[in-house]
């Protein structure tokens, strides 16, 4: 028998519903698996639910848990933007654990809401730019702030690293074409030093293409000719504002999955929000968070059992088993349910 330790971080709002569906289903993909594997589930706090339980959004203790599990599978959190001090817990986990890869797949999936030929991989970068959280604010003499500043960090090594691994991602997948995103036109410093290190870094690649794109005209691209795209590389704010254009070819938010990976550590997570206008209504999208976690089994190498779950999910999506945010008119569970059945039957 083969044990995988698991970190589950539920979280906010919806996330402890989209959480316990994953949960289920890899329960499922366990008893069915042609292996003999066994996943152990260790609870950690997160989120405005914990600071207001600990006051801590990010506890210590949930740390550790992370740090010792093989990976991590994560929901959502609510990040109140008015309490002073309050840090964002995911944000902590990536600077944390050096978690410099994001990774947000785009794939066309058998719905009407999803555009054919899309087969995009977003890598973004995870740990710095303008998320590296150093702020100032100028007051004046009555302390009303007039002047607000983020400081946008780029570095050689941050960049460099994960350039090279989106360059190593096309070159294991036979992937032709990196297209490397930037606004070194205005951003000269900051952008420029990231296409500069792009261009050297594709120096060690000479059978993959390198295309340069702005930021502006890559979000115009994805719209008009989004097929063109293969693998994208970029810094952490522009790929997360494209990451979230690129889902709603593929059928939005509920449909959008990511990975962060570092060197020695990986959390998994849906990239939709914690929703609490439908928290506790049973009409949250739990495919989502399941793809994320068919990230966490290929990361695992349990790639049959990612395989199947991806299969599982694209026929529960062909028989319309879906939420109402994709015109069904299933629950949460009964999506699970499906793909589950699904599963057993294949």
């Amino acid at each position: 028998m083969t044990e995988y330790n698991l970190c589950i971080l539920p979280g906010d709002g919806i996330g402890p519903e989209v959480i316990q569906e994953a949960v289920r289903v890899l329960n499922t993909l366990a008893e069915t698996s042609n292996e003999i594997i066994e996943f152990n589930y260790t609870y950690g706090d997160i989120g405005y639910g914990a600071y207001q339980k600990l006051g801590n959004p990010l506890p210590e203790e949930t740390l550790e848990k992370v740090k010792t599990a093989d990976a991590t599978l994560f929901g959502a959190v609510t990040t109140p933007p008015n309490i002073p001090n309050y840090s964002s817990p995911i944000l902590g986990l990536r600077k944390h654990f050096d978690l410099f890869v994001n990774l947000r797949p785009c794939v066309s999936m058998p719905h009407p809401t999803s555009k054919d030929n899309i087969n995009i991989t977003i890598f973004r970068e995870n740990t710095e730019g303008l998320y590296s959280k150093v702020e100032h604010v100028d007051k004046d003499e009555n302390g009303v702030v007039t002047r607000a500043v983020t400081e946008r960090i780029i570095t050689r090594k941050s960049s460099e690293r994960i350039i090279r691994h989106a360059f190593e991602y096309a070159k294991t997948n036979n992937i032709s074409k990196v297209t490397v995103v930037h606004k070194a036109n205005v951003l000269r410093e900051t952008c420029g030093l990231f296409r500069v290190v792009a261009q050297e870094v594709a120096q060690n690649y000479q059978d993959i293409e390198m295309q340069e794109m702005l930021v502006d005209n890559c979000a115009m691209q994805l719209i008009r000719a989004p097929e063109q795209f293969q693998v994208i590389v970029t810094t952490n704010l522009f790929g997360d504002i494209l990451s979230d254009e690129a889902s709603m070819l593929v059928g939005g938010l509920g449909m959008a999955c990511s990975g962060n990976i570092g060197t020695d550590t990986a959390i998994f997570e849906p990239v939709h929000g914690s929703a609490p206008d439908i928290t506790g209504q049973e009409k949250a999208n739990p495919i989502a968070t399941l793809l994320s976690a068919k990230l966490m089994l290929d990361h695992l190498g349990l790639t049959n059992e990612a395989n199947k779950l991806e299969n599982a999910i694209k026929k529960a999506m062909q028989n319309n088993m879906l939420t109402p945010d994709l015109g069904g008119n299933l629950t949460t569970a009964q999506v699970t349910d499906n793909i589950i059945r699904i599963l057993k039957e294949s």
